[in-house]
C-alpha cells in the first residue's frame, strides 16, 4: 500500500482489516518497520503486529489468554519429553517476511528451523511457525484472521488452529482456504497432523473451565 499517512482513511483500514476498533492502530509512523514494533514493546509494553506497514495491536482478553495458556501447557506436555521443537506463547513475535510481523497466541517450530538448535536472542527473529494457534477475542474480525491465515501459510506454516472460546469450536487449517477447514466441536479431538504426529487432545478439554458465554 502506497497511501501517504495524511491520506489514510477509515475506509482504507476497513477494507484491509474489517471493522476492528481504531484504537488498535498506532499512528505515526506509517509505513512502520520492525524497529517500531520493538520500540513499542520496550517503551509501552504493548504488542503490535506489522502488516502492510500498519501497526495493529494484538487483541486479547482474559478468556482468550486463559485458553491460549492452557493450549501451551497441553502442547508442552507432548513436545518437551520428545524434544520435538520450540513452543512460544502470546508474546512470541516473528518476522514471517520482510516487515511482516505476526504474533501467534501459541506457536510451535521444529528444531531444524534453528541453526545449531539454538533459540535466537533477537526480539523478532525471521521465523515462521510450523503450527500457529490463534485464540479468538471479541475484537477480531474475519478479514483480520483471513490475513493471518494467508501470511502463516505463505511463510511456510503447515497447520493453523483458530480456536473460538465463545462458541467452543476449533477450525483446523492446512491451507488458507476456509472452505477446506475442518470445524471441530466438543465431541471431537484435535490431532497434531504431520507437524506433531501422535499428539491429540479433546476439544472439550480446552473449554471445560470456561463459564457461560
Amino acid at each position: 500500500m502506497t497511501t501517504a499517512t495524511a491520506e489514510l482513511t477509515a475506509a482504507d483500514l476497513l477494507r484491509r482489516f474489517g471493522p476492528i476498533p481504531l484504537r488498535r492502530f498506532h499512528f505515526p509512523p506509517y509505513p512502520a518497520t520492525v524497529d517500531d514494533v520493538i520500540d513499542l514493546r520496550e517503551r509501552e509494553n504493548r504488542l503490535f503486529e506489522l502488516v502492510d506497514g500498519f501497526l495493529v495491536e494484538k487483541d486479547m482478553g482474559f478468556p482468550s489468554g486463559f485458553v491460549a495458556a492452557l493450549i501451551l501447557r497441553i502442547l508442552g506436555r507432548f513436545v518437551d519429553p520428545r524434544d520435538a521443537g520450540v513452543l512460544n506463547g502470546a508474546d512470541g513475535m516473528m518476522e514471517l517476511a520482510p516487515d511482516l510481523v505476526r504474533i501467534p497466541d501459541v506457536s510451535f517450530c521444529h528444531w531444524d528451523q534453528f541453526p545449531n538448535r539454538t533459540v535466537p536472542m533477537t526480539p523478532v527473529p525471521r521465523l515462521h511457525p510450523a503450527l500457529a494457534v490463534e485464540v479468538l477475542s471479541g475484537g477480531n474480525t474475519t478479514e483480520e484472521m483471513d490475513g493471518k491465515l494467508r501470511d502463516y501459510f505463505a511463510s511456510g506454516a503447515a497447520l493453523v488452529w483458530l480456536v473460538d472460546p465463545f462458541d467452543r469450536t476449533v477450525l483446523v487449517f492446512s491451507s488458507p482456504d476456509r472452505a477446506a477447514a475442518r470445524r471441530l466441536t466438543a465431541a471431537d479431538t484435535i490431532d497434531g497432523g504431520t507437524v506433531l504426529p501422535g499428539f491429540s487432545v479433546a476439544v472439550a478439554d480446552l473449554f471445560a473451565k470456561l463459564g457461560t458465554p
